[in-house]
């Protein structure tokens, strides 16, 4: 309570107790005392600025609540310190940057504002430093260039000339002196799954903009959480984990695919808070071994709900694919608490490519062109997937954005010659690329240059069940 507001009310007081009203006075000088000694004082503030970006540094007594916004005609950044005053050795900044000038003031009791007059529209980012190497708490306000107002990029900025491939982790499930389920005519598990895996990586590897990793290659046992943690030590984009399934009747058939269930992923998320160091390199190098248990949780939260979902949607296309060329077990994708779909930040899914308990499957298995078709679906799911929703920086994401710069859009005046010298292409190719029976054309039509397109329409044709395109 502000002091003056107090001298206000003992003013309008009506007092028929003195020693009542006495103690009342007390106590609300005392309260106002109270809120004044704990109020934050701002004791320095100061400026920087990189390029057309500026930093403003607030030096605090004690840590305050802030409020920040930004007004238009003039452009102005507003900052609301509650329960804050100036200290008594304040000294104003000077302007820098984007900053023309800078006012304090008080718009309401226990309120200290500042106001920063700027030469133009600027995106404040704030946040907040403790008290570290003998400096005191601070709150720091990053002013940077609005984006509207920045230069435009060229396409060359936008669409980058190449980008790197999505990495694809296949784990062939067992191995070693883990055998996996038997067939009835003697195979095990553990050798179908190292043949399918190295069949599905071969095939990926054959595909431009894709690259396969094998989690084993050999017969050797790998401990199952050893084996998604290969996957994120690769910084793998995908982990699919190939098995065959089995049981104790024969008649039981059909391919499966599984992602992680609620139950699993609630557990393995507590395993992660419990025991930080293992949640050290997180999605973006986020780490967790320095965050409260709040903060770790929700950004453990995050991780784990974007990285379900992309799970899900791939393990959808996975199970479209595969209906197209074998028997499924289920019409729907399966949920199950697997221990080598556990991996936070990395997408994964595993497939059950059939029943070797079913002497008819487990002959099918055995035969190198039936694992042939069965990979070529877990890729056309895949790939069907990371063609619609390309990862940033990826070279699928750079042939998307060539694509789509290719086209052209028909404005008034525009003939069909005057397209094709414009992007160095034939009349002939444009006609046929865009199946044209005339030259005319109608504003607001869009024609694709056939220059650019070719490779973009390339990987869409691969998306078939045929044979993958070479590298």
């Amino acid at each position: 309570m502000h002091f003056v507001a107090v001298y206000g009310q003992i003013r309008g007081m009506k007092c028929s107790r003195p020693l009542f009203c006495a103690q009342t006075l007390l106590a609300m000088l005392f309260a106002a005392w109270s809120a004044l000694a704990g109020a934050a004082e701002l004791t320095g503030l100061s400026l920087s600025e990189t390029g057309s970006d500026a930093r403003a540094e607030f030096a605090l007594s004690s840590p305050a609540e802030y409020k920040v916004f930004t007004l238009a005609n003039p452009d102005r950044l507003v900052v609301d310190l509650h329960g804050s005053r100036l200290a008594a050795g304040y000294r104003e900044v000077l302007p820098s940057g984007p900053v023309a000038s800078v006012r304090t003031g008080s718009p309401s009791a226990g309120v200290l504002r500042v106001v920063f007059d700027l030469a133009a529209a600027v995106r404040p980012k704030t946040f907040l430093l403790t008290p570290a190497a003998g400096v005191g708490h601070r709150l720091v306000i990053e002013l940077h260039a609005d984006a509207a107002q920045s230069t435009a990029k060229t396409l060359q900025d936008v669409v980058p000339d190449t980008g790197r491939d999505v990495l694809i982790a296949v784990d062939a499930g067992h191995g070693g002196q883990d055998p996996g389920a038997r067939g009835a005519k003697g195979t095990w598990e553990k050798q179908i799954t190292l043949a399918v895996a190295r069949e599905l990586a071969r095939q990926i590897n054959a595909e431009r903009g894709l690259k396969a990793i094998l989690i084993r290659d050999g017969d050797q046992f790998i401990p199952l959480q050893q084996r998604y943690r290969k996957a994120r030590d690769a910084q793998a984009d995908l982990f699919v984990s190939i098995h065959a399934d089995a049981f104790n009747k024969p008649s039981a058939s059909g391919a499966s695919v599984f992602v992680m269930s609620q139950r699993g992923a609630s557990s393995e998320a507590a395993r992660w808070l419990a025991d930080r160091e293992n949640a050290a390199d997180l999605v973006g190098g986020v780490t967790l071994d320095d965050k409260d248990n709040t903060l770790a949780k929700v950004l453990l939260d995050l991780s784990q709900s974007a990285t379900m979902k992309a799970s899900e949607d791939i393990a959808e296309n996975v199970l479209v694919a595969l209906k197209r060329v074998v028997k499924t077990h289920k019409p729907q994708v399966e949920r199950a608490n697997f221990v080598v779909l556990r991996s936070p930040d990395v997408p994964s899914l595993l497939v059950e490519t059939a029943f070797i308990s079913n002497p008819a499957e487990e002959s099918k298995l055995n035969d190198p062109l039936h694992r042939q078709r069965l990979s070529a679906a877990i890729l056309a799911g895949v790939r069907n997937y990371f063609n619609a929703r390309p990862l940033p920086g990826t070279w699928l994401a750079t042939q998307q954005a060539r694509q789509r710069a290719s086209e052209h859009l028909v404005s008034r005046g525009d003939t069909l010659s005057g397209i094709a010298n414009r992007h160095g292409v034939s009349v002939a190719s444009l006609r046929q690329e865009n199946r044209l029976q005339s030259d005319v054309l109608r504003i607001g039509q869009r024609l694709r240059i056939p220059a650019l397109a070719s490779a973009g329409a390339a990987s869409v044709a691969a998306v078939g069940m045929g044979s993958p395109s070479p590298r």
